[in-house]
């Protein structure tokens, strides 16, 4: 059974940089998306940054430029590194995994962006 562990959330000052990993265990087959989303209270949960197993790219308008989606398929893990933050990036902020049969969640990690 695939499950996804998070790390690397926290607080963090306005301008600051965070780095956000996933690691998937388990039996993944070979080609797969792996993508962070986040959420706040009242609000539908939005992507943020995906990546395929090839290496192809898509980011939310709100992030392009300020954060970079990564990924190690020996490791199968997935980072987001996270520059320039600012207060509205403030959520829960979860992996996900799309491959054929699977679509798993983390269980999400809190991104706190305040001074």
């Amino acid at each position: 059974q695939v499950q996804l562990v998070e790390s690397g959330g926290g607080l963090v000052q306005p301008g600051g940089s965070l780095r956000l990993s996933c690691a998937a265990s388990g039996s993944i087959f070979r080609f797969y998306t792996m993508g962070w989303y986040r959420q706040t209270p009242g609000k539908q949960r939005e992507l943020v940054a995906a990546i395929t197993s090839g290496g192809s790219t898509n980011y939310a308008d709100s992030v392009k430029a300020r954060f970079t989606i990564s990924n190690d398929n020996a490791k199968n893990t997935v980072y987001l590194q996270m520059n320039s933050l600012k207060p509205e990036d403030t959520a829960v902020y979860y992996c996900n995994i799309k491959t054929i049969g699977i679509n798993i969640w983390g269980q999400g990690t809190q991104v706190t962006v305040s001074s």
